[in-house]
């Protein structure tokens, strides 16, 4: 399950897609429309900008856009900057991959074969929807 926090990066982030070109959103704009309480988006926001997604203009228009178009921005990125790892189990995933600890034998472990299956299939679908695509 996903944490409130990447629940939230992608709202902000699709709700910056919606913008890209015409300009900045404010912290309340985007906090009032897509329903994030304005401190946590804070700190959603700054990570985005220290990891290249975002930059930001000070002053009386100034706020967040996206530093990149929404159709390079998939939502792959964003769920492993906030989560890490995509897989459910440490034994499938091949960016934090750990050995499983209660498995005799990962090659024929049938629950890990159907584990790897679901985060093969969330990887993909992740990796192909862009921003643009949820605008």
């Amino acid at each position: 399950m996903l944490t409130q926090k990447t629940r939230y990066s992608m709202l902000a982030m699709v709700r910056l897609a919606k913008e890209f070109g015409k300009g900045t959103l404010g912290i309340n704009q985007i906090a009032e429309s897509e329903r994030i309480p304005k401190r946590f988006l804070e700190s959603i926001l700054l990570e985005l900008k220290n990891n290249g997604y975002l930059g930001s203009r000070l002053g009386k228009n100034g706020g967040y856009f996206l530093m990149k178009d929404p159709k390079t921005i998939n939502l792959l990125e964003i769920v492993r900057l906030f989560e890490g790892s995509i897989a459910m189990l440490k034994c499938t995933s091949e960016k934090y991959y750990e050995p499983c600890e209660h498995c005799k034998d990962e090659e024929n472990c049938s629950i890990r074969g159907t584990f790897k299956d679901i985060r093969e299939y969330t990887f993909n679908k992740l990796a192909t929807t862009s921003l643009d695509m949820l605008i």
